[in-house]
Order: C-alpha cells, then structure tokens, then sequence
C-alpha cells in the first residue's frame, strides 16, 4: 500500500468517486464480486454529489489518484431502529460508515481497513463511541473485513435499501472504549 491521505472530498473528485462507483458495478455484472447493488439505482453519482452536499464524504488519495470513498455521518438509516445495538447510544452519539468503495483495481492493498480505521478515529474526534454500518448479507468480503476489525453483526433485515428492493440488511456496531 503506497502513503495515501483521507480527506474530505471536493467537487473536483466526483469524477472519481463515480469512476469507483462504475467500476464496482463492472465487476458485479462480471461475477468477480458481490455487493448487491445496482448500476443506475445505488450508488450512483446522485450518491456522491449528495454526499459532498452535505459535507460528509470522504476520499481516499494515493499518488494523485482516488482510490476509496465513503460517507461518514451521524445519519441512522430508518432500518436501524430495528437493530438489536448492545449500547444503547443517543442519535449524536453515534457515527456512521456508509458506501465505503474501494477501486477494484486495489483490492487485498489494506486501502479498505484504513479507511475503516480513519472511520474509528474520526468519531473518537467527534465523540462517538458507538460505530454502526451496514452492508448487503451477500457482501460477504465487506463481512468479513469488518469482523476482522472488530464489529458485531446485530441482526440481519430484510428491506427496500437506497431503492433496491430484496436487500437482507447486515446491520454492524462496534464500541470505542475510552481508552
């Protein structure tokens, strides 16, 4: 894994970002791998420029290049509520993964752990000890990275999620010790 840098996303990486976005959806088609989502519904370029509305979208910059993204808020999907949470955490004090992407050019290069990792961190910052994320029951490669880093699948729902229909909903949470 070359040096990176996490940043906050401007307009000039949305072109990326919906590159990344594309090329995730490529490989689905393919068969090379599994998200469960679908070219022109989820994500989408709509995602990302959303995102960057709002101000919480992250990118991942190596060598000059965008190589990850994701969106970090403290904003609950309804289908939370449904979630068994071992803590039990006021709304604004909680912090929340979504969409994290990885280019498939640079898959198994660590890019997606740290990451994660920059997730961790960045909610410590803003006080939050209680992490939650989410992702297709058929992601089976995003389960398992994220059990490897330490969050707890609370529950599995089915549901209508980003408009995709059918979608089993993992939900996740982690908890940062003060420590």
């Amino acid at each position: 894994m070359s040096s990176y840098v996490i940043r906050k996303a401007t307009v000039k990486d949305l072109d990326a970002v919906e590159t990344i976005y594309n090329k995730i959806h490529e490989a689905e088609e393919e068969k090379k791998q599994t998200t469960g989502w679908i070219r022109g519904v989820y994500p989408a370029r709509q995602t990302a420029e959303e995102a960057l509305q709002r101000d919480d979208l992250y990118v991942l910059e190596a060598e000059g290049k965008i190589l990850g993204a994701a969106i970090i808020n403290q904003i609950q999907p309804d289908v939370y509520a449904k979630g068994a949470w071992t803590y039990a955490a006021q709304d604004n004090k909680v912090c929340v993964l979504h969409t994290l992407v990885i280019s498939p050019d640079t898959s198994g290069q660590g890019y997606g752990r740290a990451f994660v990792k920059f997730y961790e961190a960045y909610a410590k910052e803003i006080g939050c000890r209680e992490l939650r994320m989410d992702t297709n029951e058929k992601n089976t490669a995003a389960r398992g990275l994220y059990r490897k880093l330490g969050y707890r699948e609370v529950g599995i729902w089915p549901t209508v999620f980003n408009g995709i229909p059918n979608v089993n909903l993992v939900l996740l949470e982690k908890y940062l010790s003060e420590a």
